[in-house]
């Protein structure tokens, strides 16, 4: 690693003109970073981390975006104040970017191979021929088999961490000084994110490369970078050696981070199971499976695609059920048949000894008071034109819970259940930040005091932080409210944290199940093994 600054920014303020007036996103940002560095940022979700990035290469809109201020000198360059012709070129041959999403990063029409030798054809003027050849052994560097086949697919035929690995491959085909990773595994499974955090490792160590990581996962930035910037509100609030900063942070916002890695198993509660009663929930030899079709216009089932097989678990009154495993592993699949919003081929679902899946419509209406669901996605489940009060008034109404002079009470009972200000009430989704728009589907799940919750990976899209606060919430009303819940993640921490037992789920199959301290303790199956072995630690 050398001592010479490859990159060094100057007092960078970036700010953004919205409706509501200006919005300073980067206020007096200095840093540098070293030839042969790794340079992690973190921070939570508009920390400014990103915008930083992206206005040193000319990517923020402008306007509404605006660099009212610095410098960012590249090789005696100063990337604030290039033209976009002189930017084009630093782009293509110097500095290369990884993003988040690679399927939002390729275009869906054009196949792999026309996109990774555009820049080859365009900026490096070669032939066909020999753009080819360079970007088959780009991509067999990157891991990817059958590389000249594959080269002619489309980005649909490949898995998210493939893609990814098509994006690294198409920002070194430049040969870069600098590449920016701008967290380029959140939408990853651990292991696939294991991977490819030991791929940027050992291509930027084989090649000197300097990297920027950004990311809000503190473990993930403890393995990959030697130096840290941590950013809160647009401004640089600590920076140093990755190891002095995490185990001696000074400032109050890096302490907070640190305090919400989870590292330890579940808080101690007041309630104990009770194993030897009945289950709550018992799932018998499930079966759910997906058709393939062959042909365009006279479609034949050519495969049938088992998304669960033959699973069986038991769900005990009062007890939190992890549920993991990687995508595709067929979690959410079971966690959605067993409220029937997937049909089921085979098997039987048990709800306080009544079988769900053989009753008829109007039963299952009334069965689903005791039984909600927490998906993912808030913003995806709310509806976007009813307000807070209209989306926590309609269960108690529809289901005969509360009239027209109740149920502003038991709507604000649950606001204040959630954590949040009756206030609020009258606004709508998209005014909420996702931590907020968590806490209102929460409130909804619980509006019918159900008996069971089935929480399908409700904390994977927070900043670190934030999921604190929601598990905590989770825990608080699981004791409350006596809750039963089924937690689906496949962030193997956040279960350790959480849940009393853990289910593994590989290929639609249950591997593993067991006491989650004993699981983590000792895992027997080798797949539980790699999902453990797989988890960045500080």
């Amino acid at each position: 690693m050398s001592n010479e600054a490859l990159l060094s920014v100057e007092n960078l303020r970036v700010v953004f003109n919205t409706r509501n007036g200006q919005t300073v996103a980067v206020e007096d940002l200095s840093f540098s970073i070293n030839k042969g560095e790794v340079l992690g940022i973190v921070g939570e979700s508009g920390s400014g981390k990103s915008v930083a990035c992206y206005s040193l290469l000319g990517l923020i809109p402008m306007p509404p975006g605006k660099i009212e201020s610095g410098r960012a000198m590249f090789q005696g360059k100063d990337l604030l104040r290039l033209s976009e012709n002189d930017m084009r070129q630093i782009r293509a041959n110097k500095i290369a970017m990884i993003f988040q999403d690679p399927m939002t990063c390729l275009n869906p029409y054009l196949r792999i191979v026309d996109q990774l030798t555009e820049v080859l054809l365009v900026h490096k003027r070669m032939n066909n021929k020999d753009a080819r050849l360079k970007a088959i052994a780009a991509l067999e560097e990157v891991g990817i088999h059958n590389a000249a086949e594959r080269i002619d697919q489309y980005p649909h035929q490949f898995s998210g961490g493939m893609r990814q690995r098509v994006m690294i491959a198409m920002a070194l085909l430049a040969e870069p000084e600098l590449l920016i990773a701008d967290e380029p595994t959140t939408a990853l499974d651990v292991t696939v994110q294991a991977q490819i955090l030991s791929l940027i490792k050992e291509l930027q160590q084989s090649r000197q490369l300097t990297v920027i990581f950004i990311t809000h996962d503190l473990g993930v930035a403890a393995q990959m970078a030697n130096h840290v910037l941590v950013m809160e509100k647009g401004r640089l609030v600590e920076q140093g050696e990755t190891q002095s900063i995490f185990k001696n942070p000074v400032q109050p916002y890096t302490q907070k981070l640190l305090s919400a890695v989870l590292t330890t198993a579940k808080p101690a509660t007041n309630h104990a199971i009770d194993y030897s009663q009945p289950p709550l929930l018992e799932v018998k030899n499930l079966e759910v499976g997906f058709k393939q079709y062959s042909g365009v216009w006279f479609q034949k089932i050519k495969n049938i695609v088992k998304g669960v097989d033959e699973v069986s678990i038991n769900l005990y009154k009062g007890e939190i059920l992890g549920l993991v495993g990687e995508s595709g592993s067929g979690k959410s699949t079971l966690g959605r048949s067993i409220v029937r919003l997937v049909d089921a081929q085979g098997g039987e679902v048990l709800f306080n000894g009544k079988d769900l899946t053989h009753i008829a419509n109007d039963d299952l209406k009334i069965a689903r008071r005791d039984f909600q669901m927490i998906f993912q996605d808030p913003y995806a489940s709310l509806n976007p034109r009813m307000t807070v009060f209209d989306t926590l008034a309609e269960p108690l109404l529809v289901h005969g819970l509360a009239n027209k002079n109740t149920v502003l009470e038991q709507v604000n009972q649950l606001m204040d259940d959630v954590g949040l200000d009756r206030r609020f009430l009258r606004k709508y989704p998209h005014e909420f930040s996702g931590g907020q728009r968590q806490r209102i589907a929460i409130a909804r799940a619980i509006a019918l005091k159900p008996k069971l919750i089935i929480a399908d990976e409700p904390v994977s899209a927070l900043d670190v932080t934030i999921r604190a606060q929601i598990l905590a919430l989770l825990l608080h009303l699981t004791e409350k409210h006596q809750l039963t819940m089924l937690f689906i993640s496949h962030d193997m921490s956040v279960v350790r944290y959480l849940c009393d037992r853990v289910v593994v789920m590989q290929k639609g199959k249950l591997v593993e199940e067991g006491i989650t301290e004993e699981l983590f303790g000792a895992p027997k199956h080798a797949y539980t093994q790699q999902l453990l072995a797989a988890i960045p630690t500080l």
